[in-house]
């Protein structure tokens, strides 16, 4: 255990993730800013789907949050350089965790990932060497880092792509609907718009996906079969990032090979003035007691938080209770039509919902489709009403059609919405079975 957890390997790789990890925390920042995410998510809504518990984070007003990205973009370009490391990966964990926290109409997997992964690299060594940090303060120079600094990222993503590739054997999948319903999206993409139309071509993906997320990590893992890994790494991850446009989350992916290859050929690529460490001494720190608990408990939870969907009754494409945080990419399309209707409480009239007067487009599609952003949404129309001095129920008729199959009733139209409380880990009655 201890040789496993503490032995001292060259840090060339941790060294050189981090300089790639602040440089893709910042593009990730400025990205937003000139992309306009910001605007349409942040700025031009009323207000956000904030995760349930969170209402209180709702983004800064005006246009301050593109001060809020600066401040995080310039976070990562110190991370970049290592200038005061610590308190900027720290503030970019946090400031990173507010924007997640915030909002859910852009959910996405990798945005999760880079939340823990701020996290992470808050506790490692990584401005030990080719750092300002370093040239302000030359006893911070190391050579090498305690080995539990490399398989905290392997077991990481062998989790990640585990729950990814078990997520995929479903029949949706299997058949390849789901990604003929993702590949329809694509077909006016100049060259290879056509070629993602072929059946083929869908199988190749989805059989192919199953694959690659289930054998990645051991086959990078084997010297034997890490340089074919490392390959098949670059064509799927450039494949992701052309096709599907998911910004910096393939690039990090590729960085992570610097995990798996040896200390000696990142040296020898990318710190070639570097001494290279070889002592490979077992250095047992005061806190290894608590390193290995942090450790152990910090796995565990990332092994059963996506098994709770398991424990929900029904199925978890069709009510999503425990769908995020779950490692479940790109596994379904939902489309709906949902109406609103309010009741007051008192003269028992109906009052007229139009979607458009509080939500922007990107919103109304998880309130026609994901019942906990309805329940969100019905609670925040209660709120808004009881400001204007009126008692009311809200009733949601929502019809919901998972990959391209006929629209089914989700919401039991007969619960008043308004006045249902939300249980994190207990299924809601009035989201009606899918079968």
């Amino acid at each position: 255990m201890n040789s496993l957890f503490f032995k001292h390997i060259d840090n060339s790789g941790l060294i050189i993730f981090r300089i790639v990890f602040g440089l893709l925390c910042a593009l990730e920042a400025f990205g937003a800013i000139f992309t306009g995410w910001i605007r349409r998510t942040l700025i031009e809504p009323e207000f956000t789907f904030s995760f349930i518990g969170f209402e209180w984070l709702q983004p800064l007003p005006g246009n301050w949050m593109y001060v809020y990205y600066i401040i995080m973009g310039i976070c990562g370009l110190m991370i970049m350089v290592g200038y005061k490391y610590r308190l900027s990966m720290l503030l970019f964990a946090l400031m990173w965790t507010a924007t997640y926290l915030m909002q859910k109409s852009s959910y996405n997997n990798h945005y999760y990932l880079l939340l823990l992964l701020s996290f992470i690299m808050v506790f490692l060594p990584a401005n030990r060497y080719a750092s300002i940090d370093v040239k302000l303060n030359t006893n911070l120079k190391q050579l090498s880092m305690p080995r539990w600094c490399k398989w905290v990222f392997v077991v990481q993503l062998f989790i990640l792509y585990t729950y990814a590739s078990v997520a995929k054997f479903y029949p949706d999948w299997l058949d390849t609907s789901v990604v003929a319903l993702l590949m329809r999206g694509k077909a006016d993409y100049p060259l290879i718009g056509e070629l993602l139309q072929h059946q083929t071509v869908h199988y190749m993906i989805a059989y192919g996906g199953i694959l690659f997320d289930g054998l990645i990590i051991p086959l990078l893992l084997f010297k034997e079969t890490r340089k074919y890994a490392f390959f098949a790494s670059i064509f799927f991850h450039l494949f992701n990032s052309i096709v599907f446009q998911i910004g910096i989350f393939p690039y990090m992916s590729l960085a992570f090979s610097l995990f798996f290859f040896e200390p000696k050929t990142i040296r020898d690529l990318f710190l070639k003035k570097k001494p290279f460490y070889n002592a490979n001494e077992v250095i047992l720190p005061n806190n290894r007691t608590l390193l290995i608990s942090v450790f152990s408990i910090y796995f565990l939870i990332q092994i059963v938080l996506p098994l709770r969907q398991y424990f929900f009754e029904d199925n978890v494409l069709w009510t999503e209770e425990g769908h995020r945080l779950s490692w479940r990419m790109m596994l379904r399309s939902r489309s709906g039509s949902t109406n609103y209707s309010v009741i007051d409480q008192v003269t028992n009239n109906t009052i007229p919902i139009k979607l458009d007067d509080y939500l922007t487009k990107k919103q109304q599609r998880g309130a026609s489709t994901k019942p906990d952003v309805i329940w969100q949404f019905a609670q925040h129309l209660k709120q808004d009403f009881a400001k204007k001095g009126k008692s009311v129920k809200v009733y949601v008729r929502s019809y919901v059609s998972i990959n391209g199959k006929p629209s089914k009733l989700l919401i039991d139209p007969k619960v008043d919405l308004a006045n249902e409380e939300w249980h994190h880990f207990k299924h809601h009655d009035w989201i009606l079975p899918s079968k």
